[in-house]
């Protein structure tokens, strides 16, 4: 009995047709030959099959490559002493492709994993890296923390970094992080400290102050008040909590002085008064602004302040509640200017509102220096604004 691929004979050996020949693949002594030889062919059909299916799972990926990559190799092997009758040359050249292409996919893998190891490492390496640098050199103190605080979210969501590796860049984030707090730590103790001292040395001046206020001379007195006033600009601040307090204490005192200065001094200061009403009229024409249009109302304000600084002396007992009156319109303006940039722009920049609250401080100081007519702290104070605006983006 035979057929394209194979033969029985009659003892009944079974052979199978190579491209090197026949070589026998076993017996058959139950009976039919033609049975026989289907036997052995449905062997060859399910070796084929198995082939097919690891070609099919390979192709739809389904498939590891590796594990693909070793059945084919050991069937591969099996294929010369294959109990099987049929195209074994064919079953061997698609096995042979197939260890070929389970190979090239099993490199491709491997080569993905270690990319995305490396991906993932290289990550956590700038997270790292970032954390170190916060460290060092942040002062924004709460912006930096709640950043190391995302950066640990962001750490847990990378991937694929070997547990040794990951222990080292973490060892390094919890360091950076703990060098920060400790550093953080020394900032405000030390800002504590400082403004112990200024509340120490800002009670001293509102005591030569109050002592000054019930003095009678005036020329003299008035050179005193206005250096405890520098000393006091240059004690630095008491803290939030008490500063206030103590300005109002040492405003009193010297506002009542002057306020005896002034009533002395009421004939001569007429002019001065003069002043004062055309002052209270520009501020009121400042609270009066339309801020339906804060562009515009900033420019009628730039007009207004020019008109304001124009005007010449005013009794000192008023400048300070006229000048608060100004930057309150001022401020009223610059708010409205303020809220309407912050809609077109971020809706939140504590940085931003801290510049623009020390140019607002530099710009009262300037016009306080203005209204003293001390050419030096004009100078000093034009200095600081230009330097202040220069830190605000346009």
């Amino acid at each position: 009995m035979s057929s394209e691929w194979g033969r029985i004979d009659e003892d009944g050996t079974v052979y199978v047709r190579t491209s090197e020949g026949e070589r026998v693949v076993g017996s058959w002594q139950a009976g039919d030959a033609e049975a026989g030889l289907a036997y052995y062919v449905r062997r060859y059909e399910d070796l084929e099959t198995e082939v097919t299916l690891l070609e099919q799972r390979l192709a739809s990926g389904a498939g590891d490559p590796g594990s693909t990559r070793t059945h084919a190799v050991e069937l591969h092997e099996q294929l010369p002493t294959a109990s099987a009758v049929g195209d074994l040359d064919a079953l061997d050249k698609r096995l042979t492709a197939l260890v070929e292409s389970a190979s090239e996919r099993a490199d491709a893998n491997a080569a993905a994993r270690a990319q995305a190891r490396a991906d993932a490492v290289a990550a956590k390496e700038r997270l790292a890296a970032e954390a170190e640098q916060l460290a060092e050199s942040g002062t924004s103190w709460k912006v930096s923390g709640d950043r190391l605080r995302a950066i640990v979210d962001e750490w847990k969501q990378i991937k694929g970094v070997d547990r040794k590796t990951d222990d080292v860049l973490w060892k390094r984030f919890a360091a950076a992080r703990d060098a920060f707090g400790k550093r953080r730590g020394q900032h405000f103790a030390s800002l504590d400290a400082e403004r112990g001292a200024s509340r120490q040395a800002k009670e001293k001046l509102i005591e030569r102050a109050e002592e000054l206020a019930q003095s009678s001379d005036w020329k003299e007195t008035a050179g005193a008040m206005r250096d405890l006033m520098t000393e006091w600009k240059a004690a630095g601040r008491a803290g939030r909590d008490i500063e206030e307090s103590l300005w109002t204490r040492f405003r009193a005192a010297q506002d009542g002085f002057f306020a005896r200065r002034s009533a002395t001094f009421a004939e001569r200061d007429a002019e001065q008064v003069d002043n004062q009403r055309a002052k209270e009229a520009i501020i009121a024409e400042a609270e009066a602004l339309d801020l339906r249009d804060p562009k515009a109302a900033q420019s009628t304000l730039r007009a207004l302040q020019s008109r304001y600084d124009a005007v010449g002396h005013i009794p000192r007992d008023a400048m300070r509640r006229t000048d608060d009156r100004m930057r309150a319109a001022e401020q009223r303006v610059r708010d409205a200017v303020d809220a309407e940039w912050k809609r077109g722009s971020i809706e939140s920049n504590p940085f931003l509102a801290e510049l623009r609250a020390r140019l607002a401080e530099a710009e009262a100081k300037l016009e306080r220096a203005k209204h003293a007519g001390d050419a030096a702290r004009i100078a000093k104070a034009e200095a600081e604004v230009a330097q202040r605006r220069s830190l605000i983006p346009d």
